[in-house]
């Protein structure tokens, strides 16, 4: 206890208690740095934020054009992508500006063109200083927030390619990490089968056709995936269940797996490419073709061949024949294969006769029996004579 005196030579209880939780939280901190390049949550919280900002940006895009769209409704259809649209209102302001402007930097030249034509024939009401300066204040936050969006998913592409190299090429980087967010890690995900996988994200459409007794999904968040986006529309289930088989394996590697690149997600997605080709009736890519878009892969050292004391030997696992024997040719095979009709043809000639022979003696039994019969009845009926 704390009040209790130290033994002699040992440190005092209140040092003791501070070295104890020292070493704890040295450990823990030491579990939590063990892989930080293997940190998954940075991906959850990443891909979450992604989403949030996606909602926040349509939400003000739409807000700004139905603002501006007051004094300028032609625009809307000319500029249709938003950051063009908040860029070309930061330069612009109100719209008797736009003809003496140089928009090229931030739209095509024929664009340009269409939206300075737009701007002299509009039919949009007039509009205060006052409520111009409202609307670029709106712009700034949408040019803001969409140039925080590019930084966040070049984060989140470099983590994934950290993280899980090989679902990244199988799947694409978003889709890799909104089904690692669904599954809550990494390693839950890993521990996931194929078939759980596919259809990853179509829970409440899976028990709902479990309840009704109909048919289940065939696909959740893999179908954003660009290989089954390629497929047509009846070979999408199959392609999305080949390519969730070889997404389960790559997502062990990456979770299990000591390389920080892409090894076996090269590989898969190839096999995954050629089986699309060979649904749609197209012909597969040549070896030769494929190579150089495959990485070599890390050799796999058996534990067999390092400890040369065991008493395993890989060479009896060989099926082929011994060298010494004389391989068998073609006119050999069918010697073989004549030689065997020809012996079951006898045995089967041997039971024939077998069954008949057996056949006459029950038969030549049962008449002599009934000769014995008819020779007593015959001296029963004299004595009674």
């Amino acid at each position: 206890s704390p009040t209790s005196p130290a033994p002699a030579g040992a440190a005092p209880p209140a040092e003791m208690r501070s070295m104890a939780i020292g070493l704890a939280h040295s450990l823990s901190r030491y579990k939590l740095k063990f892989s930080p390049d293997k940190v998954d949550t940075m991906i959850v919280q990443a891909i979450g934020l992604l989403d949030d900002l996606d909602k926040e940006l349509n939400t003000y895009a739409m807000r700004l054009k139905e603002w501006y769209g007051w004094h300028f409704p032609e625009m809307g259809k000319i500029v249709p992508d938003n950051l063009m649209y908040a860029k070309t209102i930061q330069k612009m302001g109100v719209r008797t500006k736009c003809k003496g402007l140089d928009l090229s930097d931030i739209l095509a030249e024929e664009v340009e063109a269409e939206l300075k034509d737009a701007a002299e024939i509009s039919m949009g009401t007039e509009v205060s200083e006052e409520d111009v300066a409202n609307i670029l204040m709106l712009c700034e936050q949408v040019v803001s927030l969409s140039e925080y969006r590019a930084q966040l998913w070049d984060y989140l592409k470099n983590r994934m390619n950290a993280i899980a190299p090989n679902l990244s090429v199988m799947v694409g980087e978003l889709v890799g990490a909104r089904l690692i967010a669904h599954a809550g890690s990494l390693m839950n995900l890993a521990k996931q089968p194929a078939s759980t996988v596919q259809i990853l994200g179509a829970e409440k459409a899976l028990f709902r056709a479990l309840k009704a007794k109909h048919d289940t999904p065939k696909y959740g968040l893999i179908y954003h995936a660009s290989l089954v986006g390629q497929a047509q529309p009846k070979n999408k289930g199959k392609i999305s269940r080949v390519l969730a088989a070889k997404c389960a394996l790559s997502i062990r590697v990456d979770a299990l797996g000591e390389s920080s690149t892409a090894t076996i997600g090269i590989d898969s997605r190839l096999k995954v490419e050629d089986r699309l080709r060979q649904l749609e009736g197209r012909a597969p890519v040549e070896a030769a073709d494929a190579a150089p878009a495959a990485r070599p892969q890390p050799a796999v050292v058996m534990a067999a061949d390092t400890d040369k004391g065991r008493g395993y030997s890989v060479a009896a696992d060989s099926t082929l024949a011994p060298s010494g024997k004389k391989k068998k040719g073609a006119k050999d095979e069918a010697d073989d294969d004549a030689a065997a009709a020809k012996k079951a043809k006898k045995a089967k000639k041997a039971a024939k006769e077998g069954e008949g022979e057996k056949k006459r003696k029950r038969d030549g039994e049962g008449g002599s029996g009934g000769k014995d019969g008819e020779k007593k009845k015959k001296k029963k009926d004299k004595d009674k004579d």
